[in-house]
């Protein structure tokens, strides 16, 4: 197994750059970008290409303010976003997994877009109690539900500095992947 420093590496830096963001300037989103991030997201592949998700862009401050609003602290990335994209999953019995899992993919996939067009996003999870009144927000028929959104602006300076030391962010190589049997480099 090579190491972090082989020679793939270099080709895969942009993502392990992408990160979390949850603080934004007051600078707007082109809407290009914002249409670049949504398709992104609809690229994503799902479980048998049932492609479960809806995607609804918000630019309306009003809107975002109300949504960060109703299910802090973990929407308070919408407090201060330009924009936003909330994932709209079907309620399908039997589907909870994997509707769950290609939402993930999809809310990545912006994070990586984002971040490639030198924006930033970061995920606003949706507590169950919170969901009626995104819903009602976001104008959703009765069979969807929003669990995630994903807050999108231009990053502050702050939000822009690393939050670990050099060399910290993640757990060593040696200690988080294996070779063959969990447990052996």
């Amino acid at each position: 197994m090579t190491s972090e420093s082989g020679s793939g590496a270099h080709r895969v830096r942009p993502l392990l750059r992408v990160r979390q963001v949850r603080e934004f300037t007051d600078a707007p989103v082109d809407p290009d970008a914002l249409g670049a991030i949504a398709d992104a997201a609809r690229w994503s592949g799902s479980s048998r290409n049932t492609q479960p998700w809806r995607f609804v862009v918000i630019r309306a401050s009003e809107i975002l303010r109300r949504l960060a609003d109703a299910g802090q602290p973990q929407t308070r990335a919408l407090e201060t976003a330009r924009a936003a994209v909330a994932i709209a999953v079907i309620r399908e019995q039997g589907s909870a997994v994997s509707h769950a899992f290609d939402e993930g993919r999809a809310a990545e996939r912006m994070l990586i877009a984002a971040s490639l067009l030198d924006l930033g996003a970061g995920i606003a999870w949706i507590r169950s109690e919170a969901r009626p009144l995104v819903a009602e927000l976001l104008g959703l028929p009765d069979d969807r539900f929003v669990r995630t959104i994903i807050a999108i602006g231009h990053p502050t300076e702050a939000a822009r500095e690393p939050k670990s030391a050099r060399g910290q962010a993640r757990l060593p190589r040696e200690e988080t992947v294996f070779s063959e049997r969990y447990g052996r480099n």
